[in-house]
């Protein structure tokens, strides 16, 4: 696994046009609400636990093997992002049903991407992803390290 520093490197040399980024801003965290979301519907047997489980596992997988592999300080902070994407995604389960939310969920997901490919339109770069799958999961990873950037917090 390649360390956090040249992860983001790579990533940040794709991503130089302060539109796209402003679009990354705004997608990259849709998209992955959105992933989350479509995972929270996956059906769940009643004698094992309750609607989100299969989304709680993956983001606990996605924590434990990647993000906090990757950094321990970028792990922790994607551990809270999770945790608010699930109370929100707990939220509006509850609100709109299955359905709604299915909707929604689609719904964003298209638009959002839609909003990275315009932005790598105008960056004049392909996306990250096309070269390495891993980037998808990079994405998120490299805003929140620039969030704690903003707040001093080296990754």
């Amino acid at each position: 696994m390649r360390d956090a520093a040249t992860w983001f490197g790579n990533y940040g040399r794709d991503h130089q046009n302060p539109t796209n980024r402003l679009i990354h801003w705004i997608c990259v965290p849709a998209i992955t609400w959105t992933v989350i979301a479509l995972v929270w519907l996956i059906p769940v047997p009643l004698w094992l636990g309750r609607p989100g489980l299969w989304a709680v596992l993956a983001m606990f997988l996605a924590f434990c093997f990647y993000y906090y592999r990757l950094s321990r300080k970028i792990g922790l902070a994607m551990a809270g992002a999770f945790i608010v994407l699930a109370l929100f995604t707990d939220m509006l389960y509850r609100a709109i049903g299955s359905t709604g939310l299915l909707w929604l969920a689609i719904g964003v997901f298209v638009v959002a991407w839609i909003g990275q490919f315009v932005g790598h339109k105008i960056e004049g770069r392909r996306p990250s992803f096309l070269t390495d799958i891993q980037y998808l999961l990079i994405g998120p990873a490299w805003l929140m390290s620039k969030a704690l950037g903003r707040f001093g917090v080296s990754y």
